[in-house]
């Protein structure tokens, strides 16, 4: 499913075209940026073009030419780009402005950016790519008297879910849960007059705990033109029918359900039609096969499927609108008809696909037959990747006849397929391999709750080298369309070193930040932890941080704003003796107050009594801020200075309450986190959204993009479940953020936050780890960008484990301190270059396939260790670990030395791990 994001575009053009000159005329220091940025800028009546690298271009289009020159929240270096030599040419009504690297085109005259009016052409590798960065972008079409996906639409504030049965497509539109999230889709009805909108909806017990008709606002064109009435449902898994009626004059019309403040929301659309008053609602119709091209990617799962295959998209890194899945018996399979087959010879299928561990099966490689024409099966082997989240391409060989074919895929066994398939290709012999518009890496706001796996979305890397960064969501003209057309190829590095330039570098964190993290959800007093800080030291542990969980407050342990004096007497002697020994100190803090609070009342008095009761984990007299209101963002800070605590730096849990921001122009967790990172330098929280985007389980993107956290913010990924499954997906997700969003400081809970493999623990009500699963997230948390044992009521401690495990965490914790000055230099070149601290192995491999097969498992820290984690259970292991080429590669701890472009099987026990030093490189730590 492709992310939409609202956008409502104006048809007005101009045939004038404007240009500054190319030659850079000598300015004072004071004109030099804006004479620069005249020089690099084409204008053609009401669009605009800045050239600001040979793979960067701005497109921007104003209706009336009412251009946007000032810094936005995202976009504040646009002026920090060399002056790029280029060429521009009209011709037979198109603008083309030729790079060298890329050449874009534009149809002169032809209103705002769309996918026929704009194109751009690089090449990725040697692969020619012609790309419509705009395609999309605008507010989705749902023809009249049509069943349209609500997954489909333009979804601001929800998030796409597939957690209950019974939806049609590939999911549903979930939450309404934030006032202003909304879903819009543009129609046409045949004739002016009376209409019906339908919905089908699921509403159930929602997170305010209540089983009651729910209510949304319809509106045409933004103007509010009805409530649409919800009532229950039986479960979330029940769909039902609900209508409104409308009066649509003639014309398009943008039709829009949106929860005001004056609604409950609460609910799941699964799909909605716009019919005539009484008009029964569509059937889903199943879209027909399609065609495939000869020399074209193609999607496996738009062609004739058979025996089980099916379309599915709940993994990552697919291109299109999903995958084909379900090959998993005989007779299993998909038809494709390849057309233009220039003569009758050899040719190969190219197959992009994933194959991870499907259930208790081992992971294996597996078989799927190619035929053509019915003629004799090519059984083609198919390696595994490194999960179902990562992905490969291979070449079978396939003779075609002239002209059109029915090429198939098929199992031969039962247990020989159990792959996905992403994409088809017939090409000739010479061809390179095709890469998709695939994405590279994803991220999320948070991992909260995690077990195994989630939906990620995509970023600024995509597989066949273009994407457009949106930044129209800042503007408040809704027709402003604001966009930046990267072009990089496969130069993945320069994409993260540009985006670097243009939205702003990573936060470099204080050196303290890239040593030993220590934190619990356990109540603990000050003489506790000093005992704790103690035991450290006696067992030659480094600690570097401590961090305070939220049961030091008072008078409420989770919504309040004193330090409780009978756990801590004296907070700043305690912080201050921790100083001393080197240690540094942060208090967490949940944006919430209770109205039984004593400060509550001077908090409301400078709020201006804006504070709004909606009930959190404190209970019904719980007001939270919104943080996009000055007043309250003043009183939630007053609320800080009021502990009057000497910190190194605040914990924004913002997890489970209703804090939210009103502001569109800026993402809410970026809004706070920038006010954080004023205060202390840095802010520790979430990333990228906000609670109204899909809640705490399923954070959806909001329009205002991923790209400004970075320059402020240590993300902390959340409270995931503690298993080997979630290990495994953390080690891909790490330098999968990176390379989305540029963002190298990532922090997870060392360990997981809490459920999956628990053991009775070392303190009463506490849990611990098995041995095995605990030894070997210690090891993976010392090639992470931080190092930050924490848990819920579970252990951490190396010496609260058995002897093995305790060994071990012992020397990988003094090796993470060891290796404090190289991290910390990786940390400034990802300040200093975008290139992050965990680099997918893709960002130094493009052009070899195996680097995308295996980002899952292994990747580079910093720029020459090759790490793997172990990810599997037992006290030893044999992990895969694919050696990149050029390269000879050093084992960290055996001095075993294995040639590049090779794959070795490596055994390790608990007290190492796989971990390599490039050839030339010295050995750090």
């Amino acid at each position: 499913m492709r992310d939409r994001v609202r956008r409502r575009v104006a048809a007005a053009a101009s045939l004038a075209l404007v240009t500054g000159s190319l030659a850079l005329t000598p300015a004072s220091p004071a004109t030099a940026q804006t004479t620069t940025r005249q020089s690099q800028t084409v204008i053609s009546g009401d669009a605009r073009f800045q050239v600001l690298s040979p793979t960067l271009i701005r497109t921007e289009y104003s209706p009336g030419g009412r251009f946007a020159d000032q810094d936005t929240h995202n976009v504040i270096g646009r002026d920090d780009f060399r002056p790029t030599r280029f060429t521009k040419r009209i011709s037979k009504g198109w603008l083309t402005i030729d790079t060298g690297a890329a050449t874009l085109r534009y149809r002169v005259g032809s209103g705002p950016f769309g996918k026929d009016n704009l194109t751009v052409r690089l090449t990725a590798g040697r692969q020619h790519v012609t790309a419509a960065p705009w395609a999309g972008q605008g507010t989705p079409e749902c023809a009249a008297g049509a069943l349209c996906e609500a997954e489909d639409l333009d979804l601001a504030g929800l998030s796409v879910a597939a957690n209950h049965g019974d939806f049609t497509g590939q999911g549903f539109a979930a939450g309404f849960e934030g006032t202003g999230s909304a879903l819009t889709f543009a129609v046409t009805p045949a004739a002016a007059g009376a209409q019906q909108l339908t919905v089908r909806y699921a509403n159930s017990t929602g997170g305010d705990g209540q089983n009651v008709s729910r209510t949304l606002t319809v509106t045409v064109d933004g103007t509010a033109a009805g409530i649409l009435t919800l009532p229950p449902t039986a479960n979330w898994g029940t769909w039902a029918l609900a209508s409104a009626p409308l009066e649509l004059p003639a014309g398009r019309h943008e039709i829009a359900l949106v929860r005001t403040a004056a609604d409950s929301g609460n609910v799941n659309i699964d799909s909605l039609a716009l019919l005539p008053p009484g008009g029964a609602y569509p059937v889903p119709v199943q879209p027909g096969p399609q065609p495939c091209a000869f020399g074209t990617l193609c999607e496996a799962d738009t062609g004739a499927r058979a025996g089980g295959a099916k379309s599915a998209d709940d993994h990552n890194g697919y291109s299109g609108e999903g995958f084909l899945a379900g090959l998993e018996r005989t007779g299993a399979g998909v038809a494709l008809t390849v057309t233009g087959v220039p003569a009758a010879g050899d040719y190969r299928v190219q197959l992009r696909y994933a194959n991870g561990q499907a259930g208790s099966q081992p992971v294996q490689s597996r078989t799927v037959s190619v035929t053509a024409n019915d003629g004799p099966a090519v059984t083609a082997t198919l390696a595994p990747t490194s999960g179902w989240d990562f992905w490969r391409t291979q070449e079978v060989p396939l003779s075609l006849r002239a002209g059109t074919n029915t090429v198939a895929l098929g199992c031969p066994t039962e247990a020989s397929c159990h792959v996905n398939v992403d994409t088809v290709a017939v090409t000739a012999r010479s061809a390179p391999l095709l890469a998709p518009h695939a994405p590279l890496g994803g991220y999320r706001r948070g991992l909260d709750g995690v077990d195994g796996g989630a939906r990620t979305y995509a970023g600024l890397l995509f597989q066949d080298g273009w994407s457009l960064l949106d930044d129209s969501a800042v503007h408040t003209t809704a027709a402003h369309q604001d966009g930046y057309v990267f072009a990089y190829g496969q130069d993945y590095r320069r994409a993260l070193r540009e985006l670097s330039t243009l939205t702003g570098p990573t936060k470099l964190l204080p050196k303290w930040a890239y040593g030993v993290w220590y934190s619990e959800y356990y109540d603990r007093t000050a003489a506790e932890f000093q005992d704790i800080v103690s035991r450290f030291k006696a067992e030659g542990v480094p600690l570097d941080v401590l961090v305070v969980d939220t049961d030091f407050k008072a008078p409420d342990k989770w919504n309040g704003w004193s330090i409780d004096k009978t756990r801590f007497p004296d907070w700043n002697a305690f912080a201050a003796e921790l100083r001393r020994k080197g240690i540094r100190t942060g208090l967490n803090i949940h944006p919430s107050i209770l109205g039984s609070d004593p400060l509550f009342p001077r908090a409301q008095e400078i709020a201006k009594g804006k504070l709004q009761r909606t009930g959190c984990n404190g209970g019904p007299d719980c007001h939270v801020f919104d943080f996009g209101d000055a007043d309250q963002l003043k009183a939630y800070f007053w609320l800080h200075d009021q502990m009057n605590a000497d910190v190194d730096f605040w914990w924004l849990d913002w997890c489970c309450d209703a804090a939210r921001s009103s502001r569109t122009d800026i993402t809410p967790d970026t809004l706070i986190n920038q006010e954080y990172a004023k205060r202390t330098g840095f802010a520790f929280s979430r990333a990228y959204g906000s609670l109204q985007a899909g809640g705490y389980g399923n954070p959806g993107p909001v329009p205002t993009g991923p790209w400004a956290d970075k320059r402020t913010t240590l993300h902390f990924t959340g409270d995931t479940i503690s298993n080997w499954e979630t290990l495994r997906f953390t080690v891909g997700y790490t330098p999968a953020e990176s390379a989305a969003t540029g963002l190298a400081a990532i922090s997870h809970d060392i360990g997981g936050h809490t459920g999956g493999l628990q053991e009775p623990g070392s303190e009463p009500g506490s849990t611990k780890l098995p041995d095995d699963l605990y030894a070997r997230w210690v090891q993976a948390g010392t090639f992470q960008p931080i190092d930050r044992l924490h848990s819920n009521h579970s252990d951490r401690l190396p010496w609260q484990y058995g002897e093995a495990a305790k060994a071990s965490a012992k020397k990988f914790l003094n090796l993470r301190k060891k290796l404090q000055p190289y991290t910390y230099a990786a940390a400034v070149e990802a300040t200093r270059t975008g290139t992050p601290i965990t680099r997918a192995m893709y960002l130094a491999y493009p052009r070899e396939p195996e680097a995308y097969a295996t980002a899952g498992s292994q990747y580079l820290y910093g720029p020459d260790l090759l790490v793997a984690p172990v990810t599997t259970p037992g006290t030893t292991a044999s992990t895969t670990v694919w050696f990149p080429p050029g390269s000879t590669w050093t084992d960290y701890f055996t001095g075993k030395r294995y040639r590049g472009g090779t794959t070795a099987t490596i055994t390790t026990t608990l007290d190492t791990m796989p971990v390599f030093v490039r050839s030339g490189a010295k050995r750090p730590g």
